[in-house]
């Protein structure tokens, strides 16, 4: 008798998934709530995990597949099966010398999680080599840390034959790769939005020096209290807020013939995760503190590079902060995340020469660009909040009394 392995419920409004790699092949065993396959949605990838324990059946859907929620993808089939059939090393031109299991020692299980996976990728280890310390022998992303900081700090190893370089083929090349769900859906959703709201950007510039003196000043404080580190987005999502209360139709939306107004600000935070940028919700930001804000955009941060971010984390938002400047942008136009009305884009920080008080004085400038849909936010609105946002930031104190 067998089990039927079935799509999981992929969230609010998502009925359907791409099957992005099969993590057990048919007749290898299988322990109950072992991860088994990856799907991916239009905004996070999700673990399939197995109903019970058993032998797995044969794949009903390959790789690449698009599979709807309660659609059958497989079985499980009752025995004790083959162990998991030793996988190739994924980068095999890479050395991993740390955590090496000794001779006659193999790991018991190297079936891969899908942010193990990733990882092994980015840092080019081979997963055969190392010793998992999870369960059944599997590797974890520390199993797989650990490695790569010891293989960067052992020496070199004696060279007693030549390596063998692969020939390079003369000549221009190409090559084809499907586009993940994800960057499909991100790709149609903004041309949807150039395609249905009047876009416009307004832009100002920020001195940043009382920020960063007050952040200079306090944030070792600050991290010894809260456990968390003083960044430049608690202050801005703060000043946000505020200038979302000062300008409500910028934290609106349209909606058929009416516009809805929010009395909250659930902030959508663009983070870098290794499938692209995905942008989790900072719920009630209006009521968080400094503290509060730090730590929940640090966990998005986290999560997003471990891949455990969840479709519920990605739902809702009625305002995106995007931060180009940690990636060195100077200035950017960016576009918004319907059905939002506006999202601010921060940018690096340079010191730049201005004037201050009849005076040429250098400071550390940041541009901001406020992108908003120009059918519900008029210009004198837009630039009301993006003062707003530079008040507060060249003078902190304003945070502190809502002013």
């Amino acid at each position: 008798m067998s089990t039927e392995i079935k799509v999981p419920a992929l969230g609010e409004s998502i009925s359907e998934a791409t099957l992005g790699q099969w993590l057990k092949q048919p007749g290898e065993a299988v322990a109950a709530d072992e991860p088994i396959a990856s799907l991916e949605t239009d905004k996070v990838a999700i673990e399939v995990t197995a109903p019970v324990a058993g032998v797995m059946g044969p794949h009903v859907v390959n790789e690449g597949d698009t599979v709807n929620v309660g659609a059958v993808i497989g079985s499980i089939g009752e025995g004790s099966g083959a162990p998991a059939a030793s996988k190739p090393a994924i980068a095999a031109s890479a050395p991993a010398a740390a955590a090496v299991a000794p001779a006659g020692d193999t790991p018991g299980d190297l079936t891969l999680s899908p942010a193990v996976r990733r990882l092994v990728l980015e840092l080019g280890i081979d997963p055969s080599k190392i010793r998992g310390t999870g369960k059944d022998g599997r590797l974890t992303k520390e199993d797989v840390l650990e490695a790569a900081k010891q293989d960067s700090t052992a020496p070199a190893a004696a060279v007693e034959a030549p390596i063998a370089v692969a020939s390079v083929p003369s000549g221009r090349g190409e090559e084809r790769v499907r586009m993940t769900r994800l960057r499909q859906t991100v790709a149609r959703r903004l041309k949807e939005a150039q395609n249905t709201a009047a876009i416009l950007t307004t832009f100002n510039d920020v001195d940043m020096t009382e920020v960063m003196a007050a952040r200079a000043k306090y944030k070792d404080l600050f991290e010894k209290k809260h456990g968390v580190r003083l960044g430049f987005m608690g202050f801005f999502t703060k000043a946000v807020c505020m200038a979302l209360k000062d300008v409500p139709a910028v934290n609106a939306t349209i909606e058929g013939d009416e516009i809805v107004y929010r009395n909250y600000a659930d902030i959508s935070v663009a983070v870098s995760a290794p499938n692209g940028l995905v942008v989790p919700v900072l719920r009630d930001a209006q009521a968080k503190s400094v503290a509060e804000i730090e730590r929940g955009i640090g966990d998005f941060g986290k999560r997003a590079k471990e891949g455990t971010l969840t479709v519920e984390d990605m739902a809702g938002g009625t305002f995106t902060i995007s931060n180009g400047g940690v990636f060195g942008s100077l200035l950017s136009t960016p576009i918004i995340n319907p059905p939002q009305s506006a999202v601010l884009g921060l940018h690096r920080i340079e010191d730049r020469p201005v004037v201050r008080d009849g005076q040429i004085v250098i400071r550390p400038m940041m541009y901001l660009a406020l992108s908003y849909d120009h059918r519900l936010i008029d210009g004198r609105e837009a630039v009301t909040f993006l003062v707003a946002v530079k008040n507060a930031i060249e003078d902190p104190t304003r945070l502190l009394i809502d002013l």
